[in-house]
């Protein structure tokens, strides 16, 4: 159910982005430059953040140098994530509600097998989301960057 709401977020998102592009090429067309831009205006790209939340836990050195679902080796000092259905090379803001910390991973592995979790992050990230004592948090987590495009 998560990964239909995070495609339907990001699909919502790209269509969000889309059209707050064409109305600002409209307006600066038709506006002068010194014309105030209203909160409707800029409110489109504003509310495009994709969000899911839940459970995040960390795996680190025990898994140093084994090959991930993207088929790198496993770093635990790099700041990554697995997660079950967002494309390899996404980029996302995992945030600590409980403290506020907040770190930029990239998408390279898939997972976790728990049900309950949304994502499994590395030794260094949990280490910046103030995480390693307590193994599993609750974490929001924001897709700021998408995967670039394959190369045929």
């Amino acid at each position: 159910m998560n990964s239909t709401l995070l495609r339907c977020g990001l699909t919502a998102a790209f269509l969000a982005l889309s059209a707050s592009s064409a109305l600002a090429q409209a307006t600066s067309a038709s506006a002068p430059a010194s014309a105030p831009v209203s909160a409707s205006q800029t409110g489109a790209a504003a509310s495009a953040r994709v969000t899911e939340s839940g459970k995040i836990a960390w795996y680190g050195h025990k898994f140093a140098g084994r090959k991930t679902a993207s088929g790198e080796a496993f770093n635990p000092e790099a700041l990554t994530m697995a997660h079950k259905t967002l494309p390899f090379g996404t980029r996302v803001k995992i945030t600590n509600p409980k403290n506020s910390k907040s770190v930029t991973v990239r998408v390279n592995d898939r997972g976790p097998t728990q049900p309950d979790r949304v994502g499994d992050v590395s030794h260094a990230a949990a280490r910046k989301l103030g995480m390693l004592k307590s193994g599993v948090i609750d974490a929001e987590l924001v897709v700021v960057g998408t995967a670039p495009a394959k190369k045929r």
